[in-house]
């Protein structure tokens, strides 16, 4: 296909594309005259996935070309993923908790206690080692710690959902596809998935209202519009 289909399958502008091409993000075309080249199928699918990685996932060009370097070399599943995880944002970590240097060093042996308990394979070096332990330490300065047993809970359901993140990309071998949806997972559902966190919340506390105000003799439950603390 030509630049402009290539454009107009992908939804990518021809001016991006002309751009990714002289980064080295998307490779060259196979030339069928001086001026123009044809494109297949792969540089759609690569394109695709520059787009969700510097949009969706909002990677600079740099480490998008850092991510798309270490994806050609991946040769599992795996290691596809681990790209796109590790090279997007961390929660916390980007913005570290100040505090003594003491709060650092508990914080980061609870998040060492419960990812041994959890018997998790997770590297020391793992960015999000970092993150977790930045979050606590945050948390033991708001005094309003979690304890590793209390953590552990929210930690078994968060292996549950990465088991389903994990399903989603069973029977997809060609490392761009895996590293397309992954982008889709990590950038776009985890979001989506904090909003139905939020949502259970408001239901729990509407559910808890109204069950106190039966127990007063009410019996009302608040409406869409009343205020419901959180």
């Amino acid at each position: 296909m030509k630049i402009s289909e290539l454009s107009r399958a992908t939804g990518v502008p021809v001016a991006s594309i002309k751009y990714f091409l002289r980064q080295g993000l998307l490779p060259a075309g196979r030339a069928t005259a001086a001026t123009q080249a044809a494109y297949g199928e792969g540089h759609a699918q690569r394109l695709r996935l520059i787009k969700a990685l510097t949009t969706l996932a909002g990677l600079s060009i740099a480490a998008t070309r850092d991510v798309l370097g270490a994806i050609d070399q991946a040769h599992s599943s795996e290691g596809a993923l681990g790209a796109v995880s590790y090279a997007l944002a961390v929660p916390v970590a980007a913005r570290q908790a100040a505090g003594p240097e003491e709060e650092e060093g508990e914080a980061g042996a609870e998040v060492a206690e419960l990812i041994a308990a959890l018997d998790w394979q997770v590297p020391d070096t793992s960015p999000h080692v970092a993150g977790l332990t930045a979050a606590l330490k945050a948390l033991r300065g708001l005094d309003a710690q979690y304890a590793p047993g209390e953590l552990a809970a929210y930690a078994r359901l968060a292996e549950s959902v990465a088991r389903l993140d994990l399903e989603r990309a069973a029977g997809l071998e060609d490392p761009v596809a895996l590293a397309e949806r992954a982008v889709v997972v990590l950038a776009i559902c985890a979001p989506v998935f904090e909003l139905l966190r939020h949502l259970a919340q408001e239901d729990q506390v509407r559910r808890r209202v109204a069950a106190d105000r039966s127990g007063a003799g009410s019996g009302a439950e608040p409406g869409p519009g009343s205020a419901v603390p959180r």
